[in-house]
């Protein structure tokens, strides 16, 4: 019997690969699964370890209409060529040019996953533009699938679509692997190895960020919140997990400054393996200004860290304010300070530590997501 065959889009291939793995393998168990983005190392990366077909097709992330016009000629003709049952996009432009290409080349379910909005950050004409563009792909899709709640909330909010928004398990597009995201999987002797190379002492308490190294992160008040706290708290460390982006969204010249000069922070860059560095850490700090639904906030619990968030989606539902975290404004660089300077205490740090990966496991193992999923497709057979 042939399986129907499903084509998952996303922008650039480095979302299928890190938001999707073991997904895709999953599926293709009962679809014929095949994936659409650009062409690169994590292309390949999908089609080796979830053993799906890939197809190389170029996708703008700016604003950019002749290109998304050539990327959408491109798309409509994959799928005119490959017939797909359903097409499923994440990721903002994979998904308006996937919800326009399917709808007219017959694709008779379409369905996008908002992960996060972009507009409720913007102002002015860009917001107006891609409000626009999101109800254009609402229009088009057949399915929307939010994230979380809060995303599920500004769709609604906007007005972007009176279409049904139906919220998968609790939310988040893949779950967590709770057996890779795990802190026995690494010794007390790697641990000191790991801080010993970064100069990190076994006294030092080290909240750590994980994510792009960008305005919208809330990185240049992390980092005049944390340059303050260190100057009157001893044996504290940031270590910063992610890549700077100047081009896109540059941080202020001030925060590269004190990053660059200031010993007691340490950027190690992008990493494919996360966990070792949360391994040697006591809290993560994530002061996004806006988020779909964060995994590195899921990874971080699982790894048996409390959070320190801002008070926005997908942040404010994995996080439980005192419990397994802090919840705090958004782009408020005191409240950044007063929360790191409160975790710092044992007795605080604990107890928070000792909800933050039982939360993760009741609410976000990746086997329920799946199953979900699953279970949202084969409606569509019935």
């Amino acid at each position: 019997m042939n399986k129907k065959k499903i084509i998952r889009t996303s922008t650039v291939a480095m979302s299928l690969d890190l938001l999707l793995k073991g997904q895709l393998a999953y599926l293709n168990k009962f679809y014929e699964v095949v994936v659409v983005s650009g062409d690169d190392d994590h292309l390949a990366e999908v089609r080796n370890r979830e053993k799906v077909k890939a197809i190389a097709v170029p996708f703008q992330r700016q604003i950019a209409p002749i290109h998304d016009l050539i990327s959408l000629v491109k798309l409509y003709k994959v799928l005119k060529k490959e017939k797909p049952y359903i097409i499923h996009s994440i990721t903002p432009k994979a998904g308006l040019l996937s919800m326009i290409a399917g709808y007219f080349a017959g694709v008779p379910i379409r369905i996008h996953t908002f992960t996060g909005l972009i507009f409720p950050s913007k102002k002015g004409v860009t917001k107006f533009i891609l409000i626009q563009m999101d109800r254009l792909l609402c229009f088009f899709a057949t399915q929307i699938i939010p994230e979380g709640q809060g995303v599920k909330n500004d769709l609604i909010q906007f007005s972007i679509t009176k279409k049904p928004l139906n919220i998968l398990a609790n939310g988040n597009v893949n779950g967590i692997d709770l057996d890779y995201f795990n802190p026995i999987l690494f010794s007390d002797l790697e641990r000191v190895k790991l801080k010993s190379e970064l100069s990190i002492s076994e006294n030092d308490f080290v909240f750590v960020f994980v994510g792009r190294l960008v305005k919208d992160k809330g990185i240049n008040e992390l980092i005049t919140a944390f340059d303050s706290l260190q100057q009157d708290i001893k044996n504290i460390k940031l270590l910063l997990v992610g890549n700077f982006e100047p081009e896109l969204d540059p941080l202020l010249k001030a925060t590269v400054d004190i990053i660059n000069t200031n010993t007691n922070i340490i950027s190690v860059g992008f990493q494919s393996d996360v966990r070792p560095y949360f391994s040697i850490s006591n809290a993560l700090v994530f002061p996004s200004y806006r988020e779909g639904f964060p995994n590195v906030v899921l990874q971080a619990g699982a790894m048996g860290l409390p959070s320190i968030v801002s008070d926005i989606n997908g942040c404010n539902e994995i996080i439980s304010n005192n419990k397994n975290g802090i919840i705090i404004p958004a782009k408020d660089q005191q409240a950044i300070y007063d929360a790191m300077k409160t975790i710092l205490n044992p007795k605080v740090c604990q107890q928070l530590q000792s909800s933050s990966r039982t939360t993760i496991e009741a609410n976000y193992k990746q086997e329920k997501v799946w199953d979900a999923l699953l279970e949202e497709y084969r409606k569509f057979e019935k």
